[in-house]
């Protein structure tokens, strides 16, 4: 899949589920337990146990019906590790040059964090197909709006504080995609085998973005 179809299809899925996996076997429960929900887009980040080793055997046993990305990337080598690991898509919680350029020399759909318009603006430039807005917790979907007066040509998505009451408020303030993680899947809920409460809140958020953008439709 290149870069424009990965792009597509994240804003069609509009969620990408931000997984911080307690173990390896249990961040395999987490997004089997995901796709029953009809959440697709999934991000495992480096902070997850044997994540690339996670990541291989999620693009072997679903292939094509997930969306794979590896998130917080840190290092620039783990860039090349996540795309020989099979991610599509890239995430990064901070705005640093050499590790874009290592993201971006993948060819794969890059996400640079940034926080301030400043980082936003440095983002863009660096070559970030989506950047990440975080901890988007701290300040709301106000500010995305906000973000959206100069900079209007910046995909963005939020991450961090979004959650099922305040998803509409995101997209209606102009957000590309939505990523959640532990108000989506709990690694709490994993520990305890709470595998179908993850799937009963995978289909509450998945009907909360259809929801919030047949609203901006109408």
């Amino acid at each position: 899949m290149d870069k424009e179809a990965t792009l597509e299809r994240i804003r069609d899925l509009g969620l990408l589920a931000v997984i911080r996996g307690p173990s390896a076997e249990l961040t395999m429960k987490m997004v089997a337990a995901l796709v029953k929900g009809g959440v697709f887009g999934i991000e495992i980040t480096y902070t997850t146990p044997s994540a690339v080793e996670v990541a291989c055997q999620l693009n072997k046993k679903y292939g094509d019906e997930i969306l794979l990305g590896m998130g917080t990337l840190t290092q620039p080598e783990q860039a090349a590790e996540a795309h020989t690991a099979g991610a599509q898509f890239l995430v990064s919680p901070i705005c640093e040059q050499l590790l874009a350029q290592a993201m971006s020399a993948t060819d794969l759909t890059v996400m640079i964090g940034a926080f301030t318009p400043t980082e936003v603006h440095k983002a863009y430039r660096l070559g970030s197909d989506v950047v990440k807005i975080f901890p988007g917790s701290v300040v709301g979907p106000g500010y995305l709006k906000s973000l959206h007066g100069p900079f209007p040509e910046i995909r963005m998505m939020p991450t961090g504080g979004v959650d099922l009451k305040n998803i509409a408020d995101w997209f209606t303030a102009g957000a590309f995609a939505i990523g959640a993680g532990s108000k989506l899947c709990p690694g709490t809920w994993a520990k305890e085998g709470r595998f179908g409460d993850i799937t009963e809140r995978a289909s509450q958020f998945v009907r909360a973005v259809a929801d919030a953008r047949s609203s901006l439709n109408t």
